[in-house]
This record gives structure tokens, sequence and C-alpha cells, in this order.
């Protein structure tokens, strides 16, 4: 009779876990997703709190960070107006910054130039107005230091009623689009530092 030990041993058989790609890395394909998740989480400002100055609500404060050495910053905010009359909002100061007020893109041939706004941005009865890179923005110029990602900027902010109220703006990264918006600036050109001033309001 034939030993036992003569026939092939169940442990010469090929394991499951020696078969490839079983239990194999994760594909590259995953790990770049995963990589771009983070990257766009690092990049989108962190929760915001809201506020609010007489009739007006502010949500959704952001800023956006500046490359080393950029004198000029700027912060984005959707404002609400809940009261029966027209309001006006402005920067009125910023310890981050010289100056600080509301300024305007609009575009002139295909170039975006920017004007400030004289007074403050105007919201109506009832009018939602969104700050957002291309559009109204605060414009923050004469920065004292780099504005960084993950840290806040403060500015005071006043409406036309003469109330104030203290605002922090999480910053996200540079180019950073705005809270729930799927790409940046929608490619639009910037004129340079010899930016034509257009007719202030």
């Amino acid at each position: 009779m034939p030993s036992l030990l003569a026939k092939p041993s169940l442990l010469g058989k090929p394991s499951l876990f020696s078969k490839p790609g079983l239990f194999a890395k994760p594909p590259r394909r995953a790990a770049a997703l995963l990589t771009l998740a983070i990257a766009a989480l690092l990049a989108a400002p962190a929760a915001a709190a809201d506020y609010k100055i007489g009739s007006l609500d502010i949500t959704q404060p952001w800023a956006r960070a500046t490359p080393k050495g950029a004198s000029t910053g700027a912060a984005y905010m959707t404002i609400t107006n809940s009261g029966s009359k027209t309001e006006r909002l402005s920067c009125a100061s910023s310890p981050a910054a010289a100056t600080c007020g509301i300024h305007e893109m609009a575009t002139d041939n295909g170039v975006m130039k920017m004007r400030p706004v004289q007074g403050g941005v105007e919201i109506k009865p009832g009018q939602t107005v969104t700050l957002k890179p291309g559009g109204y923005h605060m414009m923050l110029e004469g920065l004292k230091a780099p504005l960084k990602t993950g840290d806040n900027l403060e500015a005071t902010l006043t409406s036309s009623d003469g109330a104030s109220v203290k605002v922090e703006f999480p910053i996200a990264a540079i180019g950073a689009p705005a809270p729930g918006a799927a790409g940046g600036d929608g490619g639009m050109k910037m004129q340079g530092p010899a930016m034509a001033p257009m007719q202030q309001r």
C-alpha cells in the first residue's frame, strides 16, 4: 500500500494568499483619487461662522491665501438683507492690511478691470448678494504679512446705519474656488499692474 507520505501534500497546493492580485495593494487610480480628494479638502476653506449686523445676515465668509510678497488680498462672503430698507456694507478696517474696502470686477473687451465701490456694496430688501472671485469682493491693500492657508483673516465690517461687526474669514488655498463651487474664476484675465481704473460708482 502506498505510503501517505508519497501522496502530494496539501501544503504544496497554492494558497489563496499566494494568488496574485487577490490581496494586492489598491490600484494606482484609487490612490490618485484619494490624493485628489484630500487635496480638495485642504484647499477648501474651513467651516465659517455666520454673523448679523442690523438687518444684514453674513454667511460663508472666506478668503484666499496669498503668495509671499503680495501686497493685496481678497475676501468673500454672502450677504442677505432681511430688513425693509436698502442697506450698504463696507469694510472699515483689518489688522492684516493698511486698508480694506469693497471692490467690483467687470469685463471690458475680455479683460477684467477692478474699481472700488464707494459707500460699500448695496443690498436691497430681501436681496442676497454674494461676494465671490470675478465679481464683488473685499479688497485688502497693503498686506502686513501673507495670508496663510488654515489661518483666519479678521476684519471689521460696517453697515450704512452705523452698526459694525468683527468677522473672521477662514483662509483657503491660493486659487481655491468658492465654497460649493466646482472650479475657480472661469479663466477670466486680470489686467496687470498698469490696470486702467474704471469710473468710480
